[in-house]
């Protein structure tokens, strides 16, 4: 029979309040108050206490504190050069994968925990956790949520205050509640960076 611990990366339903759990998630939250107390100045410190708290993290990636996650990052997984802004909430509760160069902008929410519909699960307190992948050279755009079980492919743009409940493909833009693919990523955007606004390659 599995432990409570264990539960946090099969699916299966279990009780977050286990006292296993809750010992290792107190400590970790523990680091996680400390980096949200370092100074704009601190960049070395901020860089080598994420090495402690994530699972993973490449080099170059900057958070921007206050970061919120739920296990301090124990199951956080960060290629390289990903960038976050104000407010990146992780829901850590089991594996969270961002690729190389991705981008989260200010208040993103990605939350690999759920709750039962049934309420007589949710009085007993029981949750379940779905790891959740994201790209390479993905967007996420401000106040987005991505909910638990889903993989949005590299290069993809996430729109402001999106709720992605699915799996999103690679290479396009993708909008609304529930997030839908608005668009491919294609030849216009080798033109325009914004609207009207056209790229000059001879400076880029």
């Amino acid at each position: 029979m599995s432990s409570m611990k264990e539960k946090l990366h099969t699916g299966e339903l279990y009780l977050p309040d286990d006292d296993e759990i809750v010992e290792i998630q107190t400590k970790r939250l523990d680091r996680l108050y400390d980096y949200n107390r370092t100074r704009p100045t601190e960049g070395e410190k901020r860089a080598k206490m994420l090495k402690e708290m994530f699972a993973e993290i490449g080099e170059g990636c900057y958070i921007e504190p206050p970061l919120h996650a739920n296990m301090g990052g124990a199951y956080v997984h960060f290629g390289k050069y990903v960038y976050a802004n104000f407010n990146l909430t992780l829901v850590d509760d089991t594996h969270i994968y961002v690729g190389d160069y991705t981008m989260f902008g200010p208040n993103v929410t990605v939350a690999t925990a759920g709750h039962p519909i049934l309420p007589e699960l949710r009085e007993k307190m029981y949750q379940y956790n779905m790891s959740i992948h994201i790209g390479r050279c993905c967007w996420i755009g401000a106040g987005a949520i991505i909910l638990p079980g889903v993989t949005i492919g590299d290069n993809t743009v996430i729109g402001a205050g999106s709720v992605v409940t699915k799996d999103i493909p690679a290479n396009v833009v993708a909008v609304g509640n529930p997030c839908r693919v608005l668009r491919e990523i294609g030849e216009h955007d080798r033109e325009y960076y914004f609207k009207d606004r056209k790229i000059d390659h001879d400076i880029i």
